[in-house]
Parts: C-alpha cells; structure tokens; sequence
C-alpha cells in the first residue's frame, strides 16, 4: 500500500504579510469603515490591536482587508458549513421484494414496514420477482404488480412507472404529497 502524504490545507484568505497590495480598503473590527491607507498602516493597526489583518475581498480594487482574531474567524466559517450540513436531508432507498405467492400476513407485515419507511421520509424500491417454477407463469407478476400498486396508492406516491424485466419488476415510491388525504394512518 503506498502512502499518500495529506495535503496542506488552503487558508480560504491572505493574512497579515501575504496581502501583496500596496494600499488596502481596511474594515476594523467593529466592522467600520476605516478608508482607503498603506498596507504599513493597516498591519500596524491591527499589530496594536492585537489581532490579524485579513483580506477578505482580494478582487475588489483596492483590496477589502478586515482586522479580526482569524482562529475565531477561521472556527466560525466551519461552524456554520457544519449546521448548513445538518440542516439537509438524506434521502435513502430502501428495497422491499415481494413473491407472488406470498401469504397475507407477510404482506400486512411488509406494508407496514414500507409505511415506516415513508414515514422517515425514505424512498422505497418495490420489487415482485418470480423464482422457481414461478418462472413458467410470467402472467404471475402483472397479476401481482397491479395488486401491489393498487394497496400502495392508498398511502403513497408511485414516482416511476412499473419496470419489467424477464422474472421481475421494480417500482420506485415515496410519501405521498397533499392535504390531509396524504397523512398515512398507522394500523
């Protein structure tokens, strides 16, 4: 296994020293204007002030350059990409497969299992496929797709059509959009 050396990780914005404008647009850390001085002046206001002089808009002419404490300013940038993470949702896809001859029992146990997943706002994969001498009755699975899509209009969406294949078919569902007609009832 070869090693693979981390790369050095980019400062988003030039601090202090890096900033290669000679006159700079300088914000103070009350976020005032301060006007338009020497890139001297700025490094020793912010050296008095005890904190970083950052360029915070390098295209702007002059260049935008703001004193903060660039830890703090650093932490707070992956604070909030952090909560814009947590704020997005997932969606995962789970697989529910059905066989012609299954009894009613386990339908009513894999339908609520689907409801359940519906609930926690997943997508399903319905899947009816054939097996064994299943096979020699391919008018088994259209029979069983219409039965299966006729129980799940109650309580869901159905989001692609049916896809057949030699021995199986696949549809794709999700929670059913609306009003009140579109709150599923738990059994």
């Amino acid at each position: 296994m070869k090693y693979k050396r981390p790369r050095p990780r980019q400062k988003p914005h030039r601090i202090n020293r890096e900033i290669r404008a000679m006159k700079v647009r300088l914000i103070d850390e009350e976020k005032q204007q301060v006007g338009i001085i020497p890139i001297e002046e700025a490094l020793e206001y912010a050296k008095k002030k005890e904190l970083d002089l950052v360029e915070i808009s390098p295209n702007a002419d002059p260049p935008v350059c703001r004193i903060l404490n660039y830890g703090k300013f650093l932490y707070s940038l992956r604070k909030k990409a952090h909560e814009a993470k947590k704020q997005q949702r997932k969606i995962h896809i789970k697989e529910i497969k059905f066989t012609p001859a299954i009894g009613d029992h386990d339908m009513e146990v894999k339908l609520k299992k689907i409801k359940q997943f519906l609930e926690d706002g997943d997508k399903i994969k319905v899947t009816i496929w054939l097996r064994g001498r299943q096979k020699r009755k391919p008018e088994m699975l259209g029979v069983m797709t219409k039965r299966i899509i006729e129980i799940l209009k109650d309580f869901s969406e159905i989001e692609s059509t049916p896809k057949n294949e030699k021995f199986n078919c696949s549809i794709l569902i999700g929670q059913k959009k609306g009003g009140k007609d579109a709150k599923t009832k738990n059994p």
